[in-house]
């Protein structure tokens, strides 16, 4: 049986986990991601109906919470391609599961 003062500690990580995924757009992005390495305009098509300065936004807090990285390739023009770390791979299981539940959710709710 939890404690009160327990289960307030083991929020904290439940937490965290939320602030580094949060928002309409970080787990479309990291589903994206999970393909391989995909480089700006190619993730902005995938996720369809965010602008340009969101996902710039989105990228950079996925890579301030070391989820994915960006690959700058020396060529010319330079190419930038983002890619999951080791770290944000650890996601992919999470993200079959909203996938899975969100199917049988759509079911229930919708009916299709």
């Amino acid at each position: 049986m939890l404690l009160e003062n327990d289960c307030s500690k083991a929020m904290l990580s439940i937490k965290d986990a939320l602030e580094a995924v949060d928002g309409r757009w970080k787990l479309l992005i990291l589903y994206s991601l999970c393909g391989g390495p995909k480089r700006f305009k190619e993730i902005s098509r995938e996720v369809n109906g965010i602008t340009d300065k969101t996902l710039s936004k989105e990228l950079k807090s996925l890579q301030a919470n070391k989820l994915i990285q960006r690959d700058v390739h020396d060529t010319f023009p330079p190419t930038v391609e983002y890619t999951m770390t080791t770290h944000g791979m650890s996601l992919k299981k999470v993200l079959y599961e909203l996938w899975t539940w969100g199917l049988a959710h759509r079911k229930e709710v919708i009916g299709t």
